[in-house]
C-alpha cells in the first residue's frame, strides 16, 4: 500500500489493472483502518478515471458472493448516495412501488455512510431480516416480486471499509460502486448519480455491458428525480433533459424532500409515504423515480402509462401490500 500511495500522492493515476489489485487487496483484509483511510481520501482530493472506476468495480464483482438469479428478470434502482441532500428513502420506497406495479427487484443496498439513514438502515429498522441465504432470496422473488441485497454480507471490501466510511462520514468512491456491484447482476437498473461528470463515466461503462439502463441526476444535484428541478436521463436509448412538468407534476422545495437525519424518524416518513399517507411532493417523487424505472422495465410503455402504473401502485396500496409481505 505505501507504494500505491506514494505514486497517488505524486498526482499520478492507478491504472485499470493496478486498481484492481488493490481493491481486491483490501477486500481480503491485507490492510489497516488507516491505510485505508489514507487511500479512500486521496479520491476526495481529486476525480477518479474511467479506469480507475473501471478496475474497482472488476475487484468488488471477482471478490463478491455472487447470486444465481438468471431465472429473474430483476430491476435494481439504486443512487450512489453522496450527494449531501439528506433526503427521505425515496428509491427504497420506488423499489415496492416498481414490484407492485409488476416488475421483479432484487433491491442492493447499504447503511448510510454519508448520510444519516441509508435503505439498510431503514429497512432493518422496520423488520427486514437481512440473509445471504440464496433459496430464501429466490423465494422471496418469487413471492413478493422483490428481495433486498445487503451489500455488507455479499462483499468483503464494503464490510471491511464499513468502519472506516462510517468514521469518515464523507462521500468516497464507493458510493460511486454501489449501484455497479449487485450480487444478482440484475438485467436492469436505474441509477442515480450525483454529479454530471459521473453520469457520464456511467453511461460509458453501462454501454459496454448488457444492462437495460437509466442513469439519472437532477441538475441541482440530487442523485435521483427530486422534482426540484430539471433532471438528465442518459440510457441505452437516449440522453435527454426532462422537466417536471414534462412529467406532469409540480416543481418540489427541498425542504419538502428532506429525512429526519436519524433511522426512526426517516423511517417514519418511509412508512407514512408508503401507507398513501405522504405529502404530495413525497408521493411525487416517489412515483416520478418509479415511473422512470418502469419505463425502464417495460420499454414498451410510455412514460405516461408509466406514472399511471407507479401512482396506482403507491396509492392504491400495491406497493404496501408487497412490502408486509416481504416482512412477514
Amino acid at each position: 500500500m505505501r507504494e500505491i500511495l506514494s505514486h497517488l500522492f505524486e498526482y499520478k493515476r492507478l491504472t485499470l489493472q493496478e486498481a484492481e489489485e488493490i481493491l481486491i487487496e483490501i477486500a481480503g483484509g491485507k490492510h489497516s483502518d488507516s491505510e485505508i483511510a489514507a487511500f479512500i481520501t486521496v479520491f476526495n482530493m481529486r476525480t477518479i478515471s474511467i479506469d480507475e472506476l473501471a478496475g474497482f468495480r472488476n475487484a468488488l464483482l471477482k471478490t463478491c458472493i455472487p447470486i444465481d438469479l438468471t431465472n429473474f428478470n430483476t430491476i435494481d434502482l439504486c443512487g450512489t448516495g453522496g450527494d449531501g441532500k439528506d433526503t427521505f428513502n425515496i428509491s427504497t420506497l420506488s423499489a415496492f412501488v416498481v414490484a407492485g406495479a409488476g416488475a421483479t427487484v432484487s433491491k442492493h443496498g447499504n447503511y448510510g455512510a454519508s448520510s444519516g439513514c441509508g435503505s439498510s438502515n431503514v429497512m432493518e429498522y422496520l423488520g427486514y431480516k437481512f440473509s445471504s441465504d440464496h433459496d430464501q432470496l429466490r423465494r422471496e422473488l418469487d413471492t413478493c416480486g422483490i428481495t433486498f441485497l445487503h451489500a455488507p454480507l455479499f462483499n468483503p471490501a464494503m464490510k471491511n471499509v464499513a468502519p472506516v466510511r462510517k468514521a469518515l462520514r464523507l462521500k468516497t468512491f464507493f458510493n460511486m460502486l454501489g449501484p455497479m456491484v449487485n450480487p444478482g447482476r440484475p438485467k436492469n437498473q436505474i441509477v442515480g448519480v450525483f454529479n454530471l461528470e459521473l453520469a457520464r463515466m456511467y453511461n460509458y461503462l453501462y454501454q459496454k455491458s448488457n444492462v437495460n439502463y437509466a442513469i439519472i441526476h437532477s441538475l441541482d444535484g440530487y442523485d435521483e428525480i427530486s422534482l426540484t428541478g430539471d433532471f438528465k436521463v442518459l440510457s441505452n436509448k437516449s440522453d435527454r433533459i426532462y422537466s417536471p412538468e414534462q412529467l406532469g407534476m409540480n416543481l418540489v422545495k427541498p425542504e419538502e424532500l428532506a429525512g429526519t437525519g436519524d433511522v426512526p424518524g426517516t423511517a417514519a416518513i418511509f412508512t407514512k409515504v408508503l401507507e398513501g399517507k405522504g405529502t404530495v411532493p413525497q408521493n411525487s417523487a416517489v412515483i416520478a423515480n418509479s415511473a422512470m424505472a418502469l419505463a425502464t422495465y417495460f420499454p414498451d410503455k410510455s412514460l405516461e402509462q408509466c406514472i399511471e402504473m407507479a401512482t396506482s401502485s403507491l396509492l392504491g396500496g400495491k406497493a404496501k401490500n408487497v412490502f408486509s409481505k416481504l416482512i412477514s
